[in-house]
């Protein structure tokens, strides 16, 4: 991403195709109780016009997928999406834990395409729209529209841009930051995907521990360098102890330095990080 496209992005606002994500489509009476009682936050609050965020969570706390849910337009179903790899993973371990519940759970991907539109763009006739600004940091709108839809009109980031400027905009991601290594707190999303009063949830004992406790084995940071660093290298701390390792990477074109998301063991958050390569700077 250069420089000028960046500015162009945070300021004007681009498309961005989301279309491979997992969706699903979720109905029944026991719909909305069936669902908080398989993810992090509150389904109760989910509306027709605003995503929201919530994690899916093992019976040790970690997570298994971060989804957007929000009410269809027809007022008798939930609409989710999650990351194209986590398509029958997240389907199977969904469907698993509805047994007695009047919810019945669709693979709708191919029916539906899903844009998010940034900024000032404006959005094809012909689909449901639905506030969004978590999914790249910045004011955005998701966009769900049926399969067929002409989308030509649409100005739309590239793969590569758009994992960019996740990266830029210090968004964690499903499988780099969020997956079964992660508790949802490591990851910094306790205020955009948690509610500690909607009741029980799997998982939902470990990670209440943590609230009351404040320690967890690891926290995200962002960092930023002088010199390029890979996914994978290990960052140490001054002693040369080995505190964490970096999840993403990027190139800033408007700060001119390397910059990407790590996780470090939560006592080393503040301290003197380095790689072999370079020292950190935390961000």
């Amino acid at each position: 991403m250069i420089a000028n496209l960046y500015n162009t992005v945070t300021t004007i606002g681009a498309c961005v195709n989301l279309s491979s994500r997992a969706k699903w489509r979720l109905s029944g009476g026991d719909r909305i109780r069936y669902l908080n009682g398989q993810v992090t936050n509150d389904v109760r609050m989910a509306k027709d016009n605003a995503a929201l965020y919530a994690c899916v969570t093992n019976l040790k706390g970690k997570i298994e997928a971060d989804i957007f849910i929000h009410a269809a337009p027809d007022g008798e179903s939930l609409l989710l999406d999650a990351d194209a790899s986590l398509r029958e993973s997240l389907g199977l371990r969904l469907e698993k834990y509805i047994i007695a519940d009047d919810a019945v759970l669709e693979d709708v991907t191919d029916d539906w395409q899903l844009w998010h539109l940034l900024g000032s763009q404006q959005p094809p006739e012909g689909g449901h729209a639905l506030a969004n600004d978590l999914r790249f940091g910045l004011p955005g709108t998701d966009v769900w529209l049926p399969a067929g839809t002409d989308v030509s009109s649409l100005s739309t980031l590239s793969a590569e841009e758009a994992e960019t400027l996740r990266i830029l905009q210090k968004v964690p991601a499903f499988p780099h930051e969020l997956n079964a290594d992660t508790f949802p707190q490591e990851a910094g999303l306790e205020d955009t995907a948690m509610s500690y009063t909607k009741g029980c949830y799997i998982g939902q004992e470990i990670l209440s521990r943590i609230k009351t406790t404040g320690k967890m084995p690891r926290q995200l940071i962002a960092w930023s360098s002088e010199t390029s660093l890979a996914v994978g290298e290990v960052i140490v701390n001054e002693e040369g102890k080995e505190v964490g390792r970096i999840t993403s990477a990027a190139w800033h074109p408007v700060k001119e330095v390397f910059v990407g998301l790590a996780y470090v063991k939560q006592s080393s958050a503040e301290g003197v990080l380095k790689t072999a390569a370079a020292d950190l700077q935390i961000v």
